[in-house]
């Protein structure tokens, strides 16, 4: 097979967020976050870990920057502290806050990357929690403040915004399965937080309209193809209503301006009137974007059943599909039928994969080198997928893997590792993996050879 070479301009990225690398949570007038609070509560997080320290971005961002630009990579997907900017969630801009993000996006610019800052990645301010946060429909409202004094202050750099990241694990992870900060364990809860979550991007999108500052924006949804178990019609039946939870409750209501129907009938039927959706809120969240991110790991096989208040079960795939240590399962084929159901179902949206990665916690070998092979292998096969799509039209315009570094993984505390740089978190030293080498080698070429081992064999051996 020919090298499958990518469109000229296509954004070779990698993408962090600033809870899961920056530490440093209490200096510069930073405020608590939501995470904060949940990592330092027993038993929340595995090991008891929490951000305080991570990676220590804030004060080791120049040798990060300096990392990206000796990968090669065109573009950084970073996410802004919403605590960091303003401590209690609204009120006065702290000026140390914002100086940290200007510092970055400079230094960025001098390397020849590209910024996409996302306003929204969960640590919400902990004192707006504390008045209910996104169960207080005003929380968008403090949201969109805040995004407006971004787009004030580093709008003269950055071009392309993205808004909120996964708002169906805002809700279904924090306020429904609990597993996530602030902790919920309330369908009618998760919905709200869903809705508040939406509108409050639909109101980022018309601030930024607003501000007259050049570019674009869009949101970033995690979306997991979807099938039934078996070619039953129960299990059928059972997979659209999952599709319908995790992917088209998001897309519809921002691609169309419309909840699925068959969603809301059947979640009117287990908490009653979604009477929390006011009049005109649909025109707000459907206010139209420039781009869509999509976070992509993994699928998901749905059989008939019932999963506390919801009328499907997520089914084991068979043990010959690839896993990751994580015990994820690893189909690439799948990452092109999403793109291209995206295009055939919503139009022909500018995409870019916001995030894509696996965990393999390999550690370096007594000669310093990280050998993760099955991460280099992920990449190559995630990258044949997206390719393909966009061999059938999708107007795909970069691929952001995730992560940059080791870092905090939500519940899951330090143990798993998704970076093409390893972090020693004791010592805090990086360490380019063989994973990272391999992925600037095919951004230099703006390409891979499929069917190349060679990569692999030489990690391997």
């Amino acid at each position: 097979m020919s090298i499958l070479r990518f469109p000229d301009g296509f954004l070779w990225g990698v993408s962090t967020s600033s809870y899961q690398i920056e530490g440093a949570v209490a200096e510069d007038g930073r405020g608590e976050s939501i995470w904060d609070r949940f990592s330092h509560t027993p038993g929340k997080v595995r090991n008891g870990d929490t951000g305080a320290v991570a990676t220590d971005h804030y004060h080791r961002w120049r040798e990060d920057v300096a990392i990206m630009a000796e990968l090669g990579v065109s573009a950084y997907r970073f996410s802004i502290a919403w605590p960091r900017l303003f401590p209690t969630g609204r009120g006065a801009l702290n000026a140390a806050g914002i100086a940290f993000y200007d510092r970055l996006v400079d230094d960025l610019l001098r390397h020849g990357i590209e910024p996409l800052p996302t306003l929204y990645h969960w640590d919400l301010p902990q004192a707006l929690d504390d008045g209910g946060g996104w169960l207080n429909r005003a929380t968008g409202d403090w949201f969109t403040d805040y995004a407006r004094a971004c787009f004030e202050r580093l709008g003269d750099r950055v071009t392309t915004w993205l808004t909120i990241n996964e708002p169906w694990i805002v809700g279904a992870f924090g306020y429904y399965d609990g597993v996530h900060a602030p902790g919920g364990r309330d369908l009618r809860s998760s919905l709200i937080a869903e809705h508040h979550v939406l509108l409050a991007h639909g109101q980022a999108v018309r601030a930024f309209r607003g501000s007259g500052r050049d570019g674009r924006i869009g949101i970033v949804l995690n979306l997991m193809p979807t099938y039934p178990a078996t070619d039953s019609d129960a299990d059928g039946e059972a997979a659209l209503l999952s599709d319908g939870y995790t992917n088209r409750w998001f897309l519809d209501p921002v691609l169309r301006r419309a909840y699925p129907r068959d969603m809301v009938e059947l979640h009117e039927g287990i908490v009653g009137p979604l009477d929390f959706i006011q009049p005109g809120d649909l025109e707000v969240i459907g206010s139209p974007t420039d781009l869509l991110g999509v976070n992509y790991y993994s699928w998901r096989l749905i059989g008939a059943g019932q999963d506390r208040d919801l009328p499907w079960v997520v089914v084991p795939a068979p043990p010959d599909i690839p896993r990751s240590e994580g015990g994820w399962e690893i189909v690439p084929d799948r990452l092109t039928d999403l793109l291209i159901r995206i295009r055939a179902d919503y139009g022909d949206i500018p995409l870019v994969i916001a995030e894509n990665g696996t965990i393999r916690n390999d550690e370096p070998r007594a000669e310093g080198r990280v050998r993760d092979v099955e991460r280099i292998r992920f990449i190559r096969d995630h990258l044949v997928a997206a390719h393909r799509a966009i061999d059938t039209g999708v107007r795909l315009e970069g691929y952001f893997h995730w992560s940059l570094l080791d870092n905090f993984e939500w519940a899951e505390g330090y143990w798993p590792r998704f970076g093409l740089v390893h972090v020693d978190y004791r010592t805090l030293k990086r360490t380019i993996k063989d994973s990272g080498r391999y992925y600037a080698s095919v951004i230099e070429a703006n390409g891979l050879d499929p069917e190349d081992d060679a990569a692999l064999e030489a990690v391997a051996g």
